[in-house]
């Protein structure tokens, strides 16, 4: 079976090709090939892909070119779809580009898949959906209140992703995961924004007073609950996917500036941005119990493997930063 990934150059898609692409695990779960759909944002990247590898193809193409989409989805027997604007800052300053990629692109996406009939489309989600949750964690049942421009477009994706399953009978499955880390994430998010940061020298920055909360979850255990959903989820079903690390950002700055071996001398409070949520919280009882979710990474293990791979890999993340400078 061909398997059609969107958005697969990124951090997160880029993660999950690789680990289909290890030893037996693709053969295992019935993909012989794997076709990767990414427009190479400023977020994305071919160094993440291993592109001599002879069971994946890659396109380079944007979801809302539809004849593009029609063509890639026409040849795929299940899609994954990762492919979104995904930063809240930039959302903030233009919602333009995140509408247009994550609600007309997902329709796009969608429309193709049910002109041809695939037999499974899995939507990743946020738990940004949801919006800010005082206490308590939130589960599928939940109402969406997003806050962000970001989160608007992802939640009005998972509805009309949702509403192809419920009017059509689609195959669609939607995950929605927590905040993520990990090796090759872009450095404009937090935890690879301040690692690079410190390891330079540099100070980082914390928003407001750097209470609000956020839950954490190591890449690789995101991707294999993702796999989990398409291979063994329910149509028409919605996954939280939680990491059972929820921390402020006051104590996730700690935690970085305590593996770079620096201290707080090297934060720099800044203003609080527009609509910041103050706590995201997801009730995951539902993957634990039908999929077995299980993060296999504590944070300390995860943030030691992720501070080891980007202080060996300067020349991944030194040309992306220049570009964030520039």
């Amino acid at each position: 079976m061909r398997l059609l990934v969107t958005g697969a150059a990124g951090f997160i898609g880029s993660a999950y090709v690789r680990m289909l692409l290890a030893d037996g695990v693709a053969r295992a779960a019935g993909v012989s090939r794997i076709t990767v759909l990414d427009k190479l944002t400023y977020a994305g990247s071919l160094d993440n892909l291993d592109l001599g590898d002879p069971r994946l193809t890659f396109v380079r193409g944007d979801i809302c070119d539809a004849p593009l989409v029609d063509r890639l989805v026409g040849e795929a027997g299940q899609v994954v779809h990762f492919a979104a604007e995904s930063h809240v800052d930039r959302s903030i300053a233009s919602a333009d580009a995140f509408v247009r990629t994550n609600v007309t692109g997902t329709q796009i996406l969608l429309d193709a898949a049910l002109r041809h009939g695939v037999e499974r489309f899995v939507h990743v989600s946020t738990d940004e959906v949801y919006g800010s949750v005082e206490s308590g964690s939130s589960t599928e049942r939940d109402p969406l209140d997003p806050n962000s421009p970001y989160a608007a477009s992802k939640a009005a994706s998972d509805l009309l992703a949702l509403s192809y399953h419920r009017t059509h009978g689609l195959d669609v499955r939607v995950t929605r995961c927590c905040n993520n880390y990990g090796p090759r994430q872009f450095p404009e998010k937090i935890v690879p924004l301040f690692l690079t940061s410190l390891l330079d020298g540099g100070d980082v920055p914390l928003y407001g007073d750097g209470l609000n909360r956020r839950d954490w979850l190591y890449v690789e255990d995101h991707c294999r609950t993702v796999e989990s959903v398409r291979t063994a989820g329910s149509p028409g079903r919605v996954y939280n996917i939680g990491g059972s690390i929820e921390l402020s950002n006051r104590e996730l700055t700690e935690r970085l500036l305590a593996v770079c071996g620096a201290n707080w001398s090297r934060v720099r409070h800044v203003p609080d941005r527009k609509g910041h949520d103050r706590r995201y919280s997801l009730d995951d009882t539902r993957a634990r119990t039908e999929l077995g979710h299980h993060p296999r990474y504590d944070f300390t293990s995860g943030l030691a493997a992720t501070f080891a791979w980007y202080r060996d890999n300067r020349s991944w993340w030194e040309p992306l930063k220049r570009r964030l400078t520039a």
